[in-house]
């Protein structure tokens, strides 16, 4: 993939949910959350802080992340899905 998002957006692949519960019920489409969690495949270079230096972003590619379940802006890319959002929008890293 060959995107870059500018200043403190992060553009990050949704990690689906599994189609079967724990119960092995088998879940359709419809009845589907939205994920709200994903791994991080491109970031930006950093926003200008109030002095115009840069500050770096807290999460770098590979991250796996957790986000608002309506946070970012669905794009495809090469057939590929992602969200791109604001750090902001990143409630945090998983360990």
């Amino acid at each position: 993939m060959k995107f870059r998002p500018l200043h403190d957006r992060v553009a990050v692949e949704p990690i689906e949910q599994e189609e079967k519960s724990s119960g092995g019920v088998i879940i359709p489409d419809t009845a589907k959350e939205k994920p709200m969690q994903g791994k991080v495949v491109a970031v930006g270079d950093g926003a200008k802080g109030e002095d115009g230096k840069k500050v770096p972003l807290d999460v770098k590619e590979g991250d796996t992340v957790l986000y608002g379940k309506w946070s970012g802006t669905e794009i495809s890319l090469d057939g590929q899905t992602v969200l791109v959002m604001r750090e902001s929008d990143v409630m945090g890293v998983v360990a």
